[in-house]
C-alpha cells in the first residue's frame, strides 16, 4: 500500500469523526459558554502531547503557531454558528471550505480558475440557499459557520504548505497549545465581563457535568487524535485531493445527528446537501492530476 493511499485513508477516517462533532458541540454548549467550551476541549487534547514539545524549533513553533490560529478560529467560528442552527445545517455550510481551498490556491499561486470551480460555486450558492431555510429562516449561525469555512480553507491550504517540514506529533502539539491560549484568553476576558464575583467566574469557567462525556470524546478523539491524522495524512496527500475526502462531512454529520439527536432534513435540505457535495467533487475533479504536495 502507498503512502498516498495510507494517506487518503487517514483523512477518510477524519471525516467520519469530524461528522459526529457537530451534534455533540452542539449539546455541549447548551450546558457551558462557547468560550470555556472550548478552552476545555483543546485542553483535554493537550494532555496526551505535551510529552512532545520537548523537541522543538523556530521553524516548528512559527508553523504550529500560524496553524493553530487558523484551527482555533475554526472551532470557535463552528460552536458560535452551532448555538443558533442545526447540526445537519451547520455541517453542509462548513463544507463550503471545499470549494474555497482551490480558489485560494488559484489565488495564492496566480493560477486561473476553471470554469467548472465557478459552477460548483454556483451550486453551492444555489445548496445553502435551499439548506438555509430548511426549517427555519437566515440565522446569525449561518454567518458564523461560513466563517468557519472560509478559516478552515485557510487551514487546509497552510498545512499543505508546512506538514512535510516538520515532525507530525510536535507540530500537532503546538497546533493544540494555541487553540488552548486563544480559548483561555477568550474565555477569562468574556467571563470577566459578564460575572460580578469570584464565584461567578470560577463557575462561568467550569466544566459542567452533563458535558463532560462529550468533552472527553472531543477533545482526545475528535480534537487530539483528528489533528494529528489531519497533519500526517497531508504529507501525501495535496490539499485539493484532501478537500474531496473533506466533501464527505456533510454526509457523515447527517448520518451522526439523524442518529445522535433525532435531526433531519426536507425534501428541501436534502436537495440543497446533494448540490454542495456534487459542487464540492466536481470543483475538485479537474486539478487532481495537476496538483502535487507542496515541499519547501
Amino acid at each position: 500500500m502507498s503512502m498516498h493511499t495510507v494517506g487518503i485513508l487517514l483523512l477518510l477516517l477524519v471525516t467520519a469523526f469530524w461528522g459526529s462533532t457537530f451534534s455533540l458541540v452542539k449539546e455541549a454548549t447548551e450546558h457551558m459558554p462557547t468560550s470555556s467550551f472550548i478552552a476545555w476541549r483543546f485542553s483535554i487534547a493537550m494532555l496526551p502531547l505535551l510529552f512532545f514539545l520537548r523537541k522543538t524549533n523556530k521553524k516548528l513553533w512559527r508553523d504550529g503557531l500560524i496553524l493553530g490560529a487558523w484551527l482555533g478560529a475554526g472551532y470557535i467560528t463552528q460552536a458560535i454558528g452551532l448555538q443558533t442552527i442545526s447540526a445537519n445545517r451547520a455541517a453542509f455550510i462548513t463544507g463550503l471550505n471545499v470549494i474555497l481551498v482551490p480558489i485560494g490556491l488559484a489565488v495564492m499561486t496566480g493560477r486561473k480558475i476553471s470554469p467548472g470551480v465557478w459552477i460548483s460555486v454556483a451550486l453551492c450558492a444555489l445548496g445553502i440557499g435551499l439548506i438555509s431555510w430548511e426549517g427555519g429562516s437566515f440565522a446569525i449561525g449561518d454567518v458564523w459557520t461560513l466563517g468557519c469555512a472560509l478559516t478552515y480553507a485557510g487551514y487546509i491550504i497552510y498545512l499543505e504548505r508546512t506538514a512535510s517540514r516538520h515532525d507530525v506529533m510536535p507540530l500537532t502539539a503546538i497546533q493544540i497549545l494555541a487553540v488552548v491560549l486563544i480559548g483561555w484568553g477568550w474565555s477569562g476576558i468574556e467571563g470577566a465581563l459578564k460575572t460580578s464575583t469570584v464565584q461567578d467566574f470560577q463557575s462561568y469557567l467550569s466544566i459542567d457535568p452533563k458535558a463532560m462525556a462529550p468533552l472527553i470524546y472531543l477533545g482526545i478523539a475528535a480534537t487530539a487524535l483528528t489533528t494529528m491524522l489531519q497533519v500526517f495524512g497531508q504529507k501525501f496527500v495535496t490539499a485539493v485531493e484532501a478537500a474531496i475526502i473533506y466533501a464527505l462531512e456533510p454526509v457523515t454529520a447527517s448520518i451522526f445527528a439523524f442518529f445522535w439527536a433525532g435531526e433531519t432534513l426536507g425534501y428541501r435540505g436534502i436537495s440543497g446537501g446533494a448540490l454542495i457535495v456534487l459542487a464540492m467533487v466536481l470543483s475538485q475533479l479537474p486539478d487532481r492530476k495537476e496538483i502535487v504536495p507542496v515541499q519547501e
